[in-house]
């Protein structure tokens, strides 16, 4: 029989899931639970106030254009001040953000221009919180581990997406969208509240040899001198670009149009949601060699969302599609995280993961934008059509990059003085198969 004493010592975590990781996994699942719900809050507040598609790709792009604009400062300011710090500002702006938007939303008297400006305000927030709570994340872990605590890390935060888009989709059919943006506001005070707590003390002190422009120089040549680095981020910077056109104008107006509503989208997003859970678990187990060939081939099937929007497939059709996507691209999701820690000095991770959020992200304004444009010119079948291919096109190309291709998992992370060579050169330690 375990005695008292036995039960009182046992271990309640595994021994990578440290103090920072256990808070930054909490926080990331309330935010999360918050956000699924306010993405489909946000594009229905949109249309009850009487916009079209054209108005729902504009507050979109109003959002992602602040974060492009400033996500480069913002790794650079995260690599420099206390990360934890630097997420807590950014969640409190985003919480009045967001609350700002729920009482014009409740109000019903929202307009146009007010709804753009709220939303730039988030989007400002995210471009200093990103970066900063991406170098955080990868520092909060070593060893061989690595990989597992990221599995569960974006098991815990996509399980919050099943919660969140299907109650949100389910709120704001029932009660409407202003009361789903409240409660993402909640969740952000709630998260920042947590992230207050985080611990940087036993960080190394970083050497600063210069100023802003300085530090943006030295994280571009540690981005720009690793071809699988910028390869792979030129080719989320496109497909990025057509999936979030696709999910934040064409999706919703296929479900007003078609698959009855809010709620049956947001139990389609709800399945992607699933689908990324169970693509983190099964990353618990399964540790691909050649982590980012394995997870590049996982980026195809995102190309299918949009081929089943353009049919359009029963809700039910695409309720499978979306957790296969989900399932998939969480290989690649944790296989890039892996990626990052094992090759990146901790003291360029803020300013590395801000060029890789730039890339990604720096077309989805365009996208967003001209998403209405081109559903009037083209229809919107042929649009969501042309964005199935864009992505299957981008995927291909970048598996033609050698160090895709061959970089190899390894256990020991790159040290701050270890000079940036070849993905050849870093990968030569054998890794777990």
């Amino acid at each position: 029989m375990t005695s008292p004493v036995d039960l009182r010592h046992r271990p309640r975590r595994p021994a990578w899931a440290g103090r920072n990781y256990s808070l930054l996994t909490a926080a990331a699942f309330v935010t999360n639970l918050g956000s699924h719900g306010a993405l489909i809050a946000a594009a229905f507040a949109v249309l009850e106030a009487g916009g079209d598609g054209g108005d729902v790709g504009l507050v979109a792009a109003a959002r992602t254009l602040p974060l492009v604009l400033f996500l480069l400062i913002g790794g650079a300011v995260a690599d420099r001040l206390p990360r934890h710090r630097v997420m807590v500002a950014a969640n409190a702006l985003n919480c009045v953000s967001q609350a700002a938007f729920a009482v014009l939303a409740l109000s019903g008297r929202a307009e146009l221009w007010q709804m753009m400006l709220l939303t730039a305000l988030g989007g400002t927030g995210q471009a200093f919180f990103s970066p900063a709570a991406e170098g955080m994340l990868l520092s909060s872990v070593e060893g061989e581990q690595a990989s597992r605590a990221f599995a569960v890390f974006r098991m815990a935060m996509q399980g919050a997406a099943v919660g969140g888009a299907a109650l949100g989709g389910a709120m704001v059919a029932a009660i409407g969208p202003g009361w789903v943006l409240a409660a993402d506001a909640a969740a952000f005070a709630v998260a920042g509240s947590m992230r207050a707590f985080l611990d940087v003390g036993h960080l190394p002190q970083r050497v600063r040899n210069g100023g802003m422009l300085a530090d943006l120089r030295e994280g571009w040549r540690e981005f720009a001198g690793r071809p699988w680095l910028w390869g792979i981020v030129v080719q989320f910077s496109l497909a990025n670009a057509v999936v979030g056109a696709a999910d934040a104008v064409y999706g919703p107006l296929v479900a007003r149009d078609h698959l009855g509503g809010a709620g049956p989208w947001g139990i389609a997003l709800g399945f992607f949601g699933a689908g990324t859970v169970a693509g983190a678990l099964l990353m618990t187990r399964w540790q691909p060699r050649r982590l980012l060939l394995a997870g590049t081939l996982c980026v195809f099937p995102l190309a299918l969302p949009s081929a089943a929007l353009a049919v359009p497939v029963p809700i039910a059709v695409l309720c499978a599609v979306m957790f296969l996507t989900g399932v998939t691209l969480e290989v690649f999701g944790v296989s890039w995280m892996t990626a990052l820690h094992q090759e990146i000095p901790e003291d360029k991770l803020s300013r590395v993961a801000a060029y890789d959020w730039f890339g990604s992200v720096a077309l989805v304004p365009l996208a967003t934008a001209l998403a209405g444009p081109a559903e009037s010119a083209f229809g919107r079948t042929s649009a969501l059509w042309g964005c199935a291919a864009l992505v299957v096109v981008v995927t291909a190309a970048v598996l033609c990059v050698p160090d895709v291709r061959d970089l190899r998992r390894r256990t020991k992370q790159v040290s701050a003085s270890e000079p940036v060579g070849s993905a050849d050169a870093e990968s030569a330690v054998g890794g777990l198969g």
